[in-house]
């Protein structure tokens, strides 16, 4: 078999898939974007809302760092990995990963309106590029969502090497946040014990509606 060869038939089996899953994946975008519209007004709340400035622990003792260029494009290259790599060699559990990023977004929207804590005062202030710039708020402290995305990938692909990838860009997310002051210490260290609540949430809500799980 030729390269030529081998890579139409991996194309016509992906395409086959992609197919035989077309309609979960539709719910499952459906579910993203129900989540990014209660995200994107969870922070507009807390960025209006009377919020209190608290001590904390760490922060009082270290930075802040700049490290915004990884802040911002560290992040986004973790969250494409995390849809790309279904997509692109996963095709029939792109529906999980979308729909278990889905509830992890809606809950952590969830927290926010409930937790009127106010951004560190010496926090780096962050730009984000092209269409992101409306996804960037004040005042969206609990839990970090630099820390949980990663993690949940880690969760998500843990019978596969790339889990090692994930959980190492977690723990740098983690560290990166709160040297920069975006974070709370108490925003990240719950993210990981949040971040498992919700996959396994999410895994017995599959387990009850999704026959091909």
């Amino acid at each position: 078999m030729t390269i030529k060869e081998y890579f139409r038939k991996g194309f016509q089996e992906w395409k086959n898939e992609l197919f035989e899953y077309k309609y979960v994946i539709l719910l499952s975008l459906i579910a993203v974007a129900i989540a990014a519209f209660l995200d994107y007004y969870s922070g507009v709340y807390v960025s209006s809302a009377n919020v209190a400035d608290v001590p904390d622990l760490i922060l009082d003792h270290i930075g802040p760092v700049d490290m915004s260029y990884f802040y911002v494009y560290g992040y986004l290259i973790l969250v494409f990995a995390l849809f790309l790599y279904p997509l692109i060699l996963h095709i029939r559990t792109l529906h999980i990963v979308i729909s278990q990023f889905s509830l992890l977004v809606m809950l952590r929207a969830l927290f926010m309106i409930f937790t009127h804590l106010q951004s560190p005062l010496d926090a780096i202030i962050i730009h984000f590029p092209w269409i992101f710039k409306g996804l960037s708020f004040e005042n969206d402290m609990f839990f970090s969502g630099h820390t949980a995305i990663p993690f949940l990938g880690f969760l998500l692909f843990r019978k596969s090497k790339i889990r090692f990838f994930f959980l190492i860009g977690s723990v740098l997310m983690a560290i990166t946040v709160i040297l920069m002051h975006i974070h709370y210490s108490i925003d990240v260290f719950s993210a990981y014990f949040i971040t498992y609540c919700s996959y396994r949430i999410g895994r017995y809500m599959l387990r009850k509606t999704d026959v091909s799980y």
